[in-house]
């Protein structure tokens, strides 16, 4: 009796369970442009899960990638530092295109501090499925080494642009799968014979986003007891264009009155446009899939979802970004500082904390991924980054966050947005530092130059641009940190 009666007392006098911290499910499609999402108003290509998490959560007009390609753009994700602050500010290759080639693109370091390792360290089951592109086998970048539990996808960028690998990684060893080897980068002179030959040469064998969904699944029914952190950073839309032919076959023949033949690099294929809108479709799939994983264990409610893209869309590999306006109003594409290459979709659902079909146009960037999950999770974000805690904005509860500017550099180009205004260095290869700079109130395309009319606003992004860079020793900036030699031929 007396020991109930202890037992009792000790139940009454505990304090309540403390709340369960949230999940994360961090989707980043590949080369997604900014108007193929039907939220953002792409007509053509079906996105039925990905509309449905903007009904159901925010979504953001002025969001920004990383960077204008893979690898820096996932850096900044990771790390909460823009691409004048962080380690990877380009694509930098450990090898080339045959089989036996190392794979993996400059690693992370270890002294870095990465969003997994923040969550890991709190107690969180970490998890990516996808391509990494942030270091190769046996680096100190490889996701085990920078706070992920489980890995299943590609270290090597290259490798990803072939979607029937002959195999992928799960952690340290690699995982077979029994395809063919290619290069991800051939072309014919003629068309095949038929539809059928195209996938029978480059798309048969195991589809390789499919191994990684599933593990991503089977991560989320493993860990439904505890907190979890899934980074699913999926081949989609990136060329080759590869994918089921199901998913082909649920768009129009006469989308494509010419194959493709592999005139701007990776491979042919005989219904490009139809092909590339079901890869979209496959992506938007496999988010539902993961968001019914959620609701099958009855934890979708207590996950935060986001999607983005880690740049805007190409101009190569078959890609016609015009047929399907996959850029809306926004000059350039994929490798480009114009808005076309940086400004991507993003939708965030969190039910009960992140109002249903509400629509945020406060300017926010990759950076901000890392310091906004932190708060939602109850965490200290690491010292350094160059993020904004856009949790208020996510609430409702905010229209704006502490911060002046937005930065990217990338090769022999700088860019800044300050309110209204958008500023460009495009000449650094050519030993000209001159700004050029656009109003995006007035001129969303970035069409008129209007620098000359506005010398104190190109002083201060000047001064910006400066400040906000510093100096790589492995990715500098040309006539910012190393001379030019120019030629006449310039």
């Amino acid at each position: 009796m007396l020991g109930s009666i202890a037992v009792l007392s000790t139940l009454l006098c505990s304090s309540p369970p403390a709340e369960r911290p949230p999940n994360v499910i961090l989707v980043l499609a590949d080369d997604l442009g900014w108007n193929e999402v039907g939220a953002y108003g792409q007509r053509k290509i079906r996105t039925p899960n990905m509309d449905r998490l903007a009904r159901e959560g925010m979504r953001f007009t002025d969001h920004y990638s990383g960077s204008t390609v893979c690898a820096p753009s996932r850096c900044v994700l990771m790390t909460g530092k823009h691409t004048g602050h962080a380690v990877v500010r380009a694509n930098w290759e450990n090898g080339g295109w045959g089989e036996t080639e190392p794979e993996g693109q400059y690693p992370l370091p270890d002294d870095e501090v990465t969003i997994a390792e923040v969550f890991k360290r709190a107690g969180y089951a970490t998890g990516c499925y996808g391509k990494w592109g942030l270091g190769g086998p046996e680096t100190e970048g490889h996701p085990n080494q920078q706070g992920f539990d489980e890995f299943v996808g590609y270290l090597c960028q290259r490798r990803a642009h072939n979607f029937y690998p002959t195999h992928l990684w799960r952690n340290e060893d690699k995982l077979e799968l029994g395809n063919p080897y290619h290069t991800g980068h051939e072309k014919i002179t003629e068309p095949l014979e038929s539809d059928q030959a195209y996938l029978d040469r480059w798309s048969k064998g195991t589809y390789a986003c499919d191994v990684m969904r599933d593990a991503a699944v089977q991560f989320i029914h493993d860990h439904a007891d505890e907190p979890f952190f899934i980074y699913y950073p999926s081949l989609i839309p990136h060329v080759a264009i590869q994918v089921p032919n199901e998913e082909t076959e649920a768009y129009p023949r006469e989308w494509d009155p010419e194959p493709y033949l592999g005139q701007k690099g990776y491979i042919p294929h005989g219904r490009p446009n139809a092909a590339y809108a079901g890869m979209i479709t496959r992506l938007d799939r496999e988010i539902g899939q993961l968001m019914a994983a959620l609701e099958e264990e009855g934890i979708a409610d207590d996950t935060i979802v986001i999607v983005t893209s880690d740049n805007g869309t190409t101009w190569a590999g078959g890609v016609d970004a015009a047929f399907f306006d996959s850029t809306g109003p926004w000059r350039g594409l994929k490798g480009s500082l114009y808005e076309g290459g940086i400004r991507v979709p993003m939708i965030a659902r969190w039910p009960g904390r992140i109002p249903a079909g509400t629509v945020s146009d406060v300017p926010s960037s990759f950076q901000d991924h890392l310091p906004t999950l932190c708060a939602a999770a109850g965490l200290d974000a690491p010292d350094g980054h160059d993020g904004r805690n856009l949790l208020p904005v996510l609430s409702g509860g905010a229209e704006s966050v502490d911060r002046e500017h937005l930065y990217w550099e990338y090769v022999n180009k700088q860019a800044v947005r300050k309110g209204r205004w958008k500023a460009l260095r495009l000449r650094l290869k050519q030993g000209d530092d001159t700004i050029v700079l656009y109003d995006l109130e007035s001129d969303p395309g970035e069409t008129t130059d209007v620098a000359a009319a506005n010398p104190d606003i190109v002083a201060d992004m000047r001064r910006i641009m400066d400040a906000e860079h510093v100096p790589s020793e492995v990715f500098p900036l040309p006539t910012i940190d190393t001379p030019v030699e120019v030629t006449d031929e310039e």
